[in-house]
């Protein structure tokens, strides 16, 4: 695999050097802005002989003598054609000004193939998430903003598309978590970190749903989420976010027609503050990029508050004797301080207070500081023949340090190489050999160290003009300590066609691979009174999603979006779950009884996701529109022996599942939705997100005999809510001038009182005033 990648790299990097008796070159630039264009595809008669601008704008293509037509196409602008005639030895030079195109739907993503695309020619499922949504929640942690996004909720930190994972106690995430395009999930764990990520300067997120481990990888099997930072404009940016809420003290919920009051702190609310700054400019070659925030929260729950500090910084700089040749470095730095909440106390007057009342390691309570940095160098050359060199380095290290014995510092090294080049609109080949290193030391798992090492190939293209195709492939090899896994092979195919138009129907199918993380591997810790098993001997899973969709293209006056409905299929073998069970022995806890990461066997998951977007005005008002609904059915299709021994008291028993094959800790039905409408100054936004009822949890939470044991109150809070739960979030903004805005945000606006996973209750009706200075 080394030699075919080097062989196909040197084979680019010859063609490039190729050339004929007539030239043309110049710069291509938006006439709007003033400012280079890169990546502009130049292209001659519409064959294979093209480039693409470099950084700078620059472009330079050896053609024959005669005639010829050459195109310059980009997304999002509109084309433009320059017929020619040139003599032999002739260098013409063209200087181009492209325009915004307003007819498209102005969605150009990356993620789906590694370079920019309009969102209606991806071969699978995606939503987008804009930085004005990002603001107008006022979002603190990255996880609140994407249990927003169609098909995604949010299960303790565990992010979960299309059913494809459950709650999996903080290891093991089936979604890649990207900051521009490097993964951002942690070493030991393999979690996300969600209020590590820079809310105060986004470009915006993108999220694929469905398997895209030939592109990205081991923990892409579910799905990827890409946060994209933002590179400066050629005006300076300042931004100051100032916001304080205050949690409702009116904290009642009502079960079977009884009213339980939940407030522990009376008349005394509990706060939170925070403030966020970002300041962007090119200052000649350089871009500049400083942000960070401030946070703090008292919290809504008994014992727990949290309070960080991050800052970060991103720099390019744009050589000026080197066409297309820019090197960088972005740093991201946060240290917090909080108290964790696992399970509560029971489910009525104490839903918001611990189970033990304490801070210690046989309690639901652990006081922790945290330490979080990475550090990302790259490189990267465009040729003015159409090729591009990347070369993306980051180091990210996680340091936890606890009252429980739960301490583990955890680097994670990361360093990929990609090579692509742009024939025509027919042809895009993208390859790149990653490889990455692990170094962990814990008292939670012991001292372990692992690698990876992976080589990937992919086509995009387009034929006939409607059909455009994606076809790729991965192979990669994963290790911790002695224990090394099989070299594996993944494979992803997708097709798009232009029906009518502003209307593309898709296919795509893509195999997923998922290598256990170190702390489903070796974990072993006690929460309350519920025990953590290691397993060494987990394997691997895998598995594959496929899908067929449509999307068609609307416009109402100056409002353009799109609806997409697209049907889903994506099974898993040997899955790892973390599964309950008779794991340890009579002098554990509940003598032996506990949760264990395990391969429990097939399952497929199927249904249907039906997404609607777009933004702009219609009439006097200004419209944004993100909303969806998914059904879902998550399935077990067979189960391991061994699972089925050390489980044997099964659905009846003490053991076991809720309910007969239906997936853990799965919806059948999630309903997500957000609409903000702008009139002159005045702002107003709604949000809902509805989950119908979790069938089926580890039937120890809900037992009569071990469930007040181990998690007081769930079977009777499970038992008076079997309808879903339904939350609504309000806000309004007026603007003062044009740098000054103040909003008013209201979560949960009925402050309806709801559990997410057994024994952790949501957060009540919030009220927060937010001030935004822009200049």
């Amino acid at each position: 695999m080394r030699n075919l990648f080097l062989g196909i790299v040197f084979f680019f990097i010859l063609s490039d050097a190729y050339s004929q008796n007539a030239n043309i070159s110049g710069r291509v630039m938006d006439k709007a802005a003033g400012s280079p264009l890169p990546g502009v595809s130049v292209q001659m008669d519409h064959t294979t002989t093209a480039t693409t601008t470099d950084g700078d704008g620059n472009y330079s293509l050896a053609i024959p003598i005669g005639k010829h037509a050459i195109h310059y196409t980009m997304v999002g602008m509109k084309s433009q054609t320059v017929d020619i005639d040139l003599k032999e030895n002739e260098n013409k030079i063209l200087i181009i000004l492209l325009e915004d195109d307003s007819k498209e739907l102005g969605l150009v993503v990356v993620t789906a193939g590694k370079f920019e695309q309009k969102i209606e020619e991806v071969t699978v499922s995606m939503n987008v998430i804009k930085p004005a949504m990002v603001e107008n929640l006022n979002t603190t942690n990255m996880d609140k903003l994407l249990d927003q996004v169609p098909s995604v909720n949010v299960i303790d930190g565990q992010a979960n598309i299309r059913g494809g994972s459950g709650w999996s106690y903080g290891a093991g995430s089936r979604v890649l978590i990207l900051v521009d395009d490097l993964p951002m999930l942690t070493a030991d764990a393999n979690d996300a970190k969600w209020s590590f990520l820079p809310v105060e300067n986004l470009e915006q997120i993108e999220v694929i749903k469905g398997a895209s481990s030939a592109l990205y990888g081991s923990s892409a099997m579910n799905g990827v989420i890409n946060v994209r930072t933002a590179f400066p404009k050629s005006t300076p940016q300042t931004k100051v976010n100032v916001y304080s809420g205050v949690y409702d003290t009116n904290q009642k919920m009502e079960l079977n027609d009884t009213t339980y009051n939940l407030n522990w702190n009376g008349k005394n609310p509990r706060k939170t503050t925070g403030m966020s700054f970002l300041h962007s400019r090119q200052i000649d070659n350089l871009d500049l990029v400083v942000g960070g925030n401030i946070y703090l929260d008292d919290g809504y729950k008994e014992g727990s508050f949290e309070k960080r500090g991050r800052f970060n910084t991103n720099l390019r700089y744009r050589f000026k004797k080197v066409d297309g040749l820019s090197v960088g470095v972005n740093v991201n730095t946060q240290e917090s301080n909080n108290v964790v909440f696992f399970i509560w106390q029971n489910d009525t007057t104490g839903a918001y207070r611990p189970f033990g009342g304490t801070v210690d390691s046989v309690t639901s309570l652990s006081e922790a500081t945290t330490h979080r940095t990475n550090v990302d160098p790259y490189l990267t050359y465009i040729t003015r023949n159409g090729g591009s060199h990347k070369l993306r380095t980051r180091w990210f290290r996680t340091n936890n340090e606890n009252n429980t014995n739960q301490e583990s510092l955890a680097d994670l090294y990361y360093g990929e190489y990609q090579y692509q080049r742009k024939f025509s609109d027919q042809l895009t080949l993208t390859g790149g050999l990653v490889a990455t290193k692990s170094v962990i030391n814990s008292e939670l798992y012991l001292n372990h160290t692992g690698s990876n090492f992976a080589g990937y190939l992919q086509a995009d293209g387009k034929i006939f003009r409607k059909l455009i195709y994606s076809f790729g492939g991965r192979v990669e090899k994963n290790k911790v300590d002695k224990d090394t896994d099989k070299l594996t092979p993944v494979l992803r195919a997708g097709l798009n066609y232009e029906l009518f138009a502003n209307t593309h129907v898709r296919a795509s199918y893509g195999q997923g691979y998922r290598y256990p993380s170190v702390a489903e591997k070796y974990v072993e810790t006690q929460v309350g009174m519920v025990a953590i098993y290691p397993n060494a001997g987990v394997e691997s899973e895998s598995g594959f999603s496929t899908e067929l969709g449509i999307m068609q293209g609307l416009q109402l006056g100056g409002w353009q979006g799109y609806i997409d409905i697209a049907g889903f299929w994506t099974e898993y073998y040997n899955m790892i779950e973390y599964t309950f069970g008779q794991w340890g022995d009579i002098f554990n806890p509940l003598a032996g009884l506990g949760f264990k990461a395990y391969n429990v066997g097939d399952t497929r998951i199927k249904g249907l996701d039906i997404s609607l977007a777009g933004s702009g005005n219609m009439g006097p008002l200004n419209v944004n529109i993100l909303a969806g609904y998914t059904y879902m059915d998550p399935r077990q299709l067979s189960f391991d022996s061994a699972y089925q021994y050390n489980t044997s008291l099964g659905k009846d028993g003490y053991l076991g599942s809720d309910s007969s094959n239906f997936l853990k800790y799965r919806y059948n039905h999630l309903l997500r939705a957000d609409v903000e409408l702008g009139y002159r100054r005045i702002g107003f936004g709604i949000s809902c997100r509805y989950n119908s009822f979790m069938q089926n949890i580890d039937k120890i939470f809900v037992h009569p005999i071990f469930g007040p044991i181990v998690a007081p109150g769930v079977k009777h809070y499970r038992d008076s809510r079997t309808g879903g739960d339904l939350v609504f979030d309000m806000r309004c903004s007026f603007t003062l001038t044009k740098e000054v805005k103040l909003a008013f945000i209201v979560k949960n606006v009925f402050n309806y009182i709801y559990m997410q996973r057994p024994a952790d209750m949501q957060s009540p009706r919030t009220f927060t005033g937010q001030l935004t200075v822009a200049f």
